[in-house]
């Protein structure tokens, strides 16, 4: 019986407006605990070591490939994500899990 891969969403941010991407991580709470997100990294102390690289960088792991894509695309998400429109540059993939 094989176990399900988790899922993972990495992401990468440039904050234009703090007080505007505030607004937009106090709003994914609600859907990250009902996917069962759990942060992995979040914005903390990097080095290049090649590369260019924006200045936050963001792993959360989902149960399941299929969680982290219901959760993005969740309304709940997606209300969240609004409030980051001009508060934030960012690339987000959703990757499985080995």
């Amino acid at each position: 019986m094989s176990e399900t891969p988790k899922g993972y969403w990495i992401a990468h941010a440039t904050v234009t407006d703090q007080a505007k991407y505030d607004e937009y991580r106090a709003g994914v709470a609600a859907p990250f605990e009902k996917y069962g997100a759990k942060f992995l990294a979040r914005g903390g102390d990097f080095e290049v070591v090649e590369g260019q690289a924006k200045e936050r960088h963001i792993v959360v792991e989902f149960p399941s490939v299929q969680a982290a894509k219901d959760c993005f695309h969740s309304p709940e998400y997606q209300a969240a994500k609004a409030k980051r429109k001009g508060a934030s540059e960012n690339d987000v993939i959703i990757v499985e899990g080995v």
